[in-house]
């Protein structure tokens, strides 16, 4: 699931030199959408690019149903472009109904639910409105909010009080309908919305002048969207010079940490842990937002799974930053630098998952099993072509390595799926690489 920060600026806010600030805070935070009336919607445009979503306008929805039941005719009346229903792309990207209706309570919700104008305009061909906003005030209003999802692709609901409304029934009925965002004051009631039921709202709509709030709100979403992948040590079997290659250097938007990497491999199915250059060396100084991959063929892992080839990198697209504890983080590639490299080929074996293992885990380096590793039907073992640079490190029992001090024994950090993958995604199939 990928989740998502809403940030609430509409007129409840304040002025608008209020709304803009809180508005200038969620873009340089990095929120994904902001919530505000439809008369703001072309001044948001001018701060900067992101989701807009606005409130309907009920005067207009009045007098446009009024100018349908006098000629019989659906979309008959002008709306301006600015206003829901204009021309494509100078609207919103999703227009919302509830404020100053039924869903905020303004308007006393009929007692038969098919009567309503909120759910009405929900229902419309014309796209009058995507999603609803319902504060949910009692039992009849989550009964609302739940016949608002079947047509809404956005369900904002606001509790006054979470501890005693029933988001977990929105959850578990209404969640897998519609887009569901619940309105939070701070980056702990985000959490909770995110965390309950384990699966979560889909979004949170964030009710906050504090910029240090926004963004803390952020990093809980940043925290959700993280993969916690199961690395595992590999002996290498093999490490030895085979010529030149064109090598892919990965810089990205990012700084990394001492802890952090890339999982690049030439079969999909074993990456190895390489990591940032992040140490200081006596030839080159440290550039913190790269990693020296490996050959053009091989695989890096991306967010959600997947994998791209080395070669395909470019700026703009996104890779996986992974600590030595398998947490992960996405980052933008800047660039991606091709160049005619020396290299490496390095070998590593797989155990099976219940094999037997000494309390360090490391094979002794004279041992021939380390060398000579016959991984059968019982294992496996995976390779990748890394360049013959000593500022080229790989994760190992005993900390970084350069990969000029490898040697068959050494244990070396990997991740190993025992799945096949066709290009870039899992797939349930038989496919040999060697």
């Amino acid at each position: 699931m990928t989740r998502s920060v809403w940030l609430k600026a509409d007129g409840s806010v304040g002025d608008w030199e209020r709304r803009r600030e809180r508005i200038t805070a969620g873009l340089e935070a990095g929120v994904d959408w902001v919530l505000v009336d439809s008369g703001d919607v072309e001044r948001v445009r001018e701060l900067g690019a992101m989701d807009v979503a606005a409130f309907a306008d009920p005067s207009i929805e009045v007098a446009d149903d009024l100018v349908e039941s006098a000629d019989g005719d659906e979309g008959v009346a002008d709306v301006d472009d600015d206003s829901p229903g204009g021309e494509a792309g100078a609207g919103p990207d999703a227009r919302i109904v509830g404020k100053d209706g039924e869903g905020d309570g303004t308007v006393e919700l009929p007692p038969d639910l098919s009567g309503s104008a909120d759910l009405s305009t929900l229902r419309r061909s014309d796209g009058r409105a995507d999603g609803a906003y319902v504060r949910v005030l009692g039992e009849e209003y989550e009964a609302f909010a739940e016949a608002a999802a079947s047509d809404a692709a956005y369900t904002i609901v606001v509790g006054e009080d979470w501890t005693i409304i029933p988001l977990e029934n929105l959850i578990a009925r209404i969640g897998g309908e519609t887009e569901l965002v619940a309105g939070v004051a701070d980056a702990a009631e985000a959490r909770t919305a995110f965390e309950t039921l384990e699966r979560g709202v889909d979004a949170v709509l964030l009710d906050s002048d504090d910029p240090d709030e926004i963004r803390r709100t952020v990093e809980v979403r940043e925290e959700t969207r993280q993969e916690r992948l199961d690395l595992r040590w590999a002996t290498v079997t093999a490490v030895e010079p085979v010529g030149s290659a064109d090598r892919v250097c990965v810089d990205t938007g990012s700084l990394m940490d001492g802890d952090e990497g890339m999982l690049v491999g030439s079969m999909s199915r074993g990456l190895f842990f390489v990591h940032a250059e992040t140490a200081e060396s006596p030839y080159v100084a440290s550039r913190p937002f790269r990693v020296n991959a490996g050959a053009v063929h091989a695989y890096v892992r991306t967010p959600g799974g997947g994998t791209n080839y080395l070669a395909e990198l470019g700026s703009g697209d996104e890779i996986s930053i992974v600590d030595t504890a398998g947490r992960t983080r996405g980052a933008v590639v800047g660039r991606a630098k091709i160049e005619k490299r020396p290299m490496f080929r390095v070998e590593a074996a797989i155990e099976p998952p219940d094999a037997d293992s000494t309390e360090d885990g490391a094979d002794d380096p004279g041992s021939d099993s380390a060398d000579d590793a016959d991984v059968d039907g019982a294992g496996d073992r995976i390779e990748t072509l890394l360049q013959n640079a000593e500022t080229i490190k790989i994760e190992t029992r005993d900390g970084p390595r350069a990969v000029t001090d490898l040697e068959p024994g050494v244990e070396v950090l990997v991740y190993y799926e025992e799945t096949a993958r066709h290009f870039g995604e899992a797939v349930e199939e038989s496919i040999i690489e060697q």
